[in-house]
C-alpha cells in the first residue's frame, strides 16, 4: 500500500508544497496535535498533553531547536474518526504543521493516513499500539510505544507463569479488540494452553452484561480484557457485583489516572499492562528526567500516560535536531528513519529503518494498590 522510499516521501512533500513552517525565515516549527481533547478519552489525552508540553516547554526555554521554538497547534477530533482526517488536513494546510504527533485511537489514525500520505507529513508517536501501524511499514508513521500484541502476549505469559490456566478473554468487537486477540493467542500457544472462553462486546454501547454472565459460568482463574476505560470499568464492576474476586488484567490504553478514578472502590487489585516504566520511581532515568522537569509543577500528572507524551516529544525533538536548521517534512522523515539505538533514558532504546518503524518493545504489568496508585 505504501511505497517505502525517501524519494517517494520527498515527492509527496513537493507535490503538496512547502509550508510556511518549513521555510528558512520562519521563527517557529509548527507541529500538529489531533486528538480527543473532549469526549470519552479526554482524561488520558489530558495526561498525554501534559507530558508533551513538559518536554517541549523545557526545550523552548533553552532556545528551541536550532534557535527555533516548537509550537504545537491542537485540533479536537472528539474521538470521532470522521473528524480526525479533516482536523489533520486543516493543521497541515492552514497552520503549516511540519508533523503530527500523539493522535489517540486506532480508527482515528486510520482515518488520517490518506491525508498524511498525500502531503508527505510524518506522524510521530501515535497513542495506539495497533499492529496495522507496524506491518506493513508505513514510511510516514513512527511508532514509539510498544504494540498491543506485545502487551497482550505478555499478559498471558505472566498468568501462565503463575500457574493459572483457566483464563477468559473479553474483548471489544472491533479492530482494536481483534488486534489484541492475536497477542493473546500467541501467549496461549507459547504456554501450551487454550483459553477457557473468548467473549466480545459492542464498541458503541460498551454493554458487557452478556460477556460477564458467560464468563462467570466458567469460573475462571483470571480474566484478560481489551476495551475502553468505560467498558473495562463496567466489566470489573459487574464481576465484583456478582461476588467474583477473579483477577482482571487490562492493557495500557487504560493506564491513566482517570481510569483509576472511574473504577472507584473496585480499583484495588486490577492489573494494568504498561508500556513505559513506573514514572514515580527513581530507578528509571526517563522517570527521573520527567520528575526533575515537573518539580515546580505540583499539578503535573506523574503517570505512565504522561510519560508516553513526554517520550513522544523527545523523539520529535531529536528528529528535528537531526533534520537540520531548516527542516522539511522529507528531511524530518529521513532524520527519524536514521535514528538507530536512540536512548530515551536508561536503556529504553528505539531504532527506525526502512524495514521497521516499531519503536519500543517494553511491556510490564502494574497493579492498582489500596491508595489508588499503579505499583509494580
Amino acid at each position: 500500500m505504501f511505497k517505502h522510499t525517501l524519494a517517494a516521501v520527498a515527492a509527496m512533500t513537493l507535490a503538496a508544497g512547502v509550508s510556511a513552517a518549513e521555510g528558512p525565515g520562519s521563527k517557529e516549527i509548527v507541529v500538529g496535535y489531533v486528538s480527543a481533547f473532549t469526549g470519552p478519552v479526554a482524561g488520558p489525552v489530558k495526561e498525554l498533553t501534559a507530558g508533551l508540553n513538559l518536554y517541549l516547554d523545557s526545550v523552548n526555554a533553552a532556545g528551541g531547536v536550532h534557535g527555533r521554538k516548537v509550537r504545537v497547534e491542537m485540533a479536537d477530533d472528539q474521538f470521532d474518526p470522521k473528524k480526525s482526517a479533516a482536523a489533520t488536513r486543516s493543521l497541515i494546510q492552514d497552520k503549516g504543521a511540519l508533523a503530527i504527533i500523539l493522535t489517540r485511537g486506532t480508527p482515528q489514525v486510520e482515518a488520517m493516513l490518506p491525508v498524511l500520505q498525500e502531503s508527505g507529513t510524518p506522524l510521530i508517536a501515535p497513542s495506539t499500539g495497533a499492529g496495522l501501524l507496524h506491518q506493513p511499514v508505513n514510511p510516514l508513521v513512527f511508532n514509539v510505544r510498544s504494540k498491543y500484541q506485545t502487551e497482550s502476549e505478555r499478559a498471558i505469559a505472566q498468568l501462565a507463569g503463575q500457574g493459572l490456566s483457566k483464563i477468559v478473554v473479553i474483548h471489544v468487537d472491533d479492530t482494536f479488540g481483534r488486534d489484541t486477540l492475536v497477542g493473546y493467542d500467541r501467549g496461549f500457544k507459547a504456554a501450551g494452553i487454550e483459553p477457557l472462553g473468548v467473549f466480545t462486546f459492542d464498541r458503541q454501547t460498551s454493554d458487557v452484561t452478556d460477556a460477564v454472565a458467560r464468563t462467570l459460568k466458567l469460573s475462571p482463574q483470571a480474566v484478560v480484557t481489551s476495551g475502553s476505560a468505560k467498558a473495562t470499568v463496567n466489566i470489573v464492576k459487574a464481576l465484583r457485583a456478582k461476588g467474583s474476586s477473579v483477577p482482571v488484567i487490562t492493557l495500557s490504553n487504560n493506564s491513566a489516572k482517570a481510569f483509576i478514578q472511574d473504577l472507584g472502590d473496585v480499583a484495588h487489585g486490577v492489573i494494568v499492562m504498561q508500556v513505559f516504566p513506573d514514572p514515580s520511581k527513581q530507578t528509571s532515568p526517563l522517570a527521573r528526567e520527567m520528575q526533575r522537569l515537573a518539580a515546580d509543577k505540583p499539578n503535573f500528572p506523574l503517570s505512565h500516560v504522561a510519560m508516553e507524551g513526554f517520550a513522544g516529544a523527545k523523539v520529535l525533538v531529536e528528529g528535528l535536531r537531526r533534520a537540520g536548521k531548516n527542516p522539511t517534512k522529507a528531511s524530518l522523515v529521513a532524520a527519524l528513519e536514521g535514528m538507530k539505538n536512540y536512548d530515551l533514558g536508561g536503556g529504553l532504546t528505539l531504532s527506525f529503518g526502512q524495514q521497521s518503524h516499531t519503536g519500543l518493545n517494553f511491556a510490564e504489568s502494574s497493579i492498582i494498590n489500596k491508595k489508588g496508585q499503579f505499583t509494580q
